[in-house]
């Protein structure tokens, strides 16, 4: 046998195949300098993106956290000087419109009142007693004025015996000076008369209620009417009271001197003061949503009731002043008003409470709006 033949069969040798090699450092190194700017400039695009669609879907709310809840205030006083008399009220206790405050001690003024009534029913005796008595001047001129006549047929008569002598001379002159006398004595009763009838209106039959000098009477009559009505001081409005202690029943309390305060419960609004960049799209009747800091979680339905024709810095004892060189500009703020609509289990809003106001203006941004 041959040598091949000996050694038997030969074995099979099976090929495999090698895997595809994988991407090398370089080619590693290359994509990754194509992705990162694309990366890059791909998360500037969605920012961008992002960002205008947020500046096109807002503008629409402006929210101010400078404001406050006001509420009507007085302090409560009255015309009129007296001692207090008692006190109707306690501090913080709820009144409503007409309810007593306090009362001063009304003696004093009813002393006064007495009087002024007393002076009344004088002046109109007074009047009645003018009115007679011109009538009795009345008569005193017709008086002096028959005896006139018989002065005048005295001195007729003497006028024509004193030439013949068949009277003596001294009685005739006696006769023309009493006549003279009674003449002159006549015209002063009618200038009597006449200023009589001046004090009465220039009417006889005047009703005495109607003459001046009756109704200046009648007039401090009613003053003091009025200062015993105001010596009882009563609320004006529903409220509460505060700063009761500050008045005892015995204190003298001087005429317009506060002697507690009175916060109203009814009249109620919020005052805010926004940049004035901020009211661009701002206009009365805009709906508010308002938040209280003393209340988290609850708010409530309000509007824009007014906004003040001129910034906080104007109402200012003294001004800002832009003549200066070194003159910096700053943005002012607008006073304005809230009016909300408060419901019954609303929590009580309480005068200077910080709160947060959100008005919706309704304006929708355009892009046009980013236009110069």
């Amino acid at each position: 046998m041959s040598q091949t033949a000996a050694a038997g069969p030969t074995p099979q040798v099976t090929a495999t195949r090698n895997p595809m090699p994988g991407p090398t450092a370089i080619q590693r190194q290359a994509r990754a300098k194509v992705l990162r700017p694309l990366l890059m400039l791909g998360g500037i695009v969605i920012v961008a993106i992002g960002s205008f669609y947020y500046w096109l879907s807002g503008g629409r709310i402006v929210s101010i956290d400078n404001a406050y809840v006001r509420a009507s205030k007085l302090a409560v006083a009255t015309d009129v000087s007296g001692i207090v008399a008692d006190v109707a009220v306690v501090e913080g206790q709820r009144v409503k419109k007409g309810d007593l405050l306090f009362r001063l001690d009304p003696t004093p003024f009813q002393i006064a009142l007495a009087g002024a009534e007393a002076n009344l029913a004088q002046m109109a005796l007074t009047i009645d007693a003018m009115k007679r008595d011109y009538q009795r001047m009345l008569r005193d001129i017709d008086v002096k004025l028959v005896q006139i006549q018989s002065d005048q047929a005295t001195y007729d008569r003497y006028a024509s015996l004193v030439k013949s002598g068949g009277v003596p001379r001294a009685d005739f002159d006696d006769a023309r000076f009493r006549l003279a006398a009674n003449q002159a004595s006549v015209e002063s009763l009618k200038v009597q008369a006449q200023v009589q009838l001046a004090r009465l209106g220039g009417n006889a039959d005047v009703d005495p209620k109607t003459t001046p000098q009756y109704l200046q009477a009648k007039a401090q009559v009613d003053e003091y009417r009025r200062q015993i009505a105001h010596a009882q001081v009563h609320a004006p409005f529903d409220g509460i009271a505060t700063q009761v202690e500050s008045m005892q029943p015995g204190m003298y309390l001087a005429a317009s001197t506060p002697g507690f305060g009175l916060v109203s419960t009814e009249r109620v609004w919020i005052d805010a003061s926004p940049k004035e960049t901020d009211l661009t799209f701002v206009k009365l009747g805009d709906p508010v949503h308002v938040t209280v800091d003393t209340y988290p979680g609850h708010s409530w339905k309000c509007a824009v009731q007014s906004i003040a024709p001129a910034s906080g810095a104007e109402f200012s004892v003294l001004p800002a002043q832009n003549a200066s060189g070194n003159w910096v500009k700053v943005v002012q703020r607008i006073p304005l008003r809230v009016a909300c609509d408060r419901k019954d289990g609303d929590p009580e809003l309480r005068s200077g409470m910080s709160v947060i106001v959100d008005i919706d203006t309704g304006h929708i941004r355009h892009w046009r709006d980013l236009a110069p």
